[in-house]
């Protein structure tokens, strides 16, 4: 296992392409950015995403996810997955519930790696941890959506798509906001939780839901 940090040298404020390119010198050719989206909102699956870039065919404005606006990364979605080697993958509520949401993410990421069209010889990963399933060689890259490329690409893809999921389950669940905090704790959130009580979709090894739904309980006669 490799933890990696920002190269000496590198430019601080964009992700670059120096660490595949390292790998396709060494005749490591396909070499895949992987990054999850939804570790911290209270519902929802977790979405993972598997990017191969093409050197020849590097959309530009490629960053983290975090860093840029919904209509570009809906923008660059779009030149993402009409130029590169695209596939993604989710865990599931009930998974994150029974494992823990670090292990959940970890298994969208392996599905996504799995489904990669052509295959994949080297990950690397977004985080402080490789998955224990990996299956092939891997570097965990703290940060990584930050540093490398092919991450930052895989974040912008898992976001977009997370994002219409959540935007679709908001009109199924109307009251809680989905389409506009995608699942996250915000103040709107938490009142609709206590309101409405939790969804199917809402996670319930999660804190905020758990005492709901044991308060609940709790003064059920």
């Amino acid at each position: 296992m490799v933890f990696l940090s920002r190269m000496d040298g590198a430019d601080e404020s964009l992700p670059h392409f120096r660490l595949e390119l390292c790998l396709i010198a060494q005749g490591i050719l396909r070499v895949a950015g992987v990054d999850e989206v939804g570790r911290g909102p209270l519902c929802g699956p977790v979405t993972a995403a598997a990017v191969r870039l093409r050197p020849d065919c590097i959309p530009q404005g490629l960053n983290d996810s975090k860093k840029l606006t919904r209509d570009k990364r809906e923008e660059l979605a779009l030149r993402i997955l009409d130029c590169a080697d695209v596939a993604i993958a989710h865990a599931t509520v009930e998974e994150i519930d029974t494992h823990n949401i670090l292990r959940a993410s970890h298994i969208a990421m392996c599905r996504a790696l799995v489904a990669l069209p052509g295959g994949c010889d080297h990950a690397l990963i977004d985080g402080n941890m490789l998955p224990r399933d990996l299956a092939i060689r891997g570097e965990a890259i703290i940060g990584g959506d930050a540093i490398s490329l092919s991450i930052a690409a895989a974040s912008i893809v898992a976001k977009v798509e997370r994002d219409r999921i959540m935007v679709d389950l908001a009109q199924q669940y109307p009251g809680y906001g989905w389409e506009r905090n995608a699942g996250y704790s915000t103040a709107a959130h938490l009142e609709a939780l206590r309101t409405l009580g939790p969804t199917p979709h809402h996670r319930r090894s999660f804190k905020p839901v758990h005492n709901i739904l044991y308060q609940d309980l709790s003064t059920t006669p």
